[in-house]
């Protein structure tokens, strides 16, 4: 059997990379419409299941906003900021 077949695999696992938990403004409209909030933040989204407690949170741009909401997370992304002040929100990060 050749060598690269008997040694195992094994890779570099970078242990300092930080994994995005993605939450779309869809997802945000229909948690502002079922439960009526105005003010979304990191721990509603916790509070709803949406998200983990140890979880980072970069709000995306996919979908349509048309409640007037003020989000907090980690991160957005550059069409979520523009879609959220576009209806009159406000955009806090963590």
């Amino acid at each position: 059997m050749p060598l690269q077949r008997r040694i195992p695999k094994f890779g570099f696992n970078n242990k300092n990379k930080v994994y995005n938990k993605p939450i779309n403004l869809d997802v945000l409209q229909d948690l502002a419409s079922q439960y009526n909030l105005e003010v979304i933040t990191f721990d509603s989204l916790v509070e709803h299941g949406l998200v983990g407690k140890k979880d980072v949170v970069k709000v995306l741009g996919r979908g349509e906003l048309t409640a007037k909401v003020s989000v907090s997370a980690h991160s957005f992304s550059a069409s979520a900021v523009e879609a959220i002040e576009k209806v009159g929100g406000t955009v806090n990060k963590i």
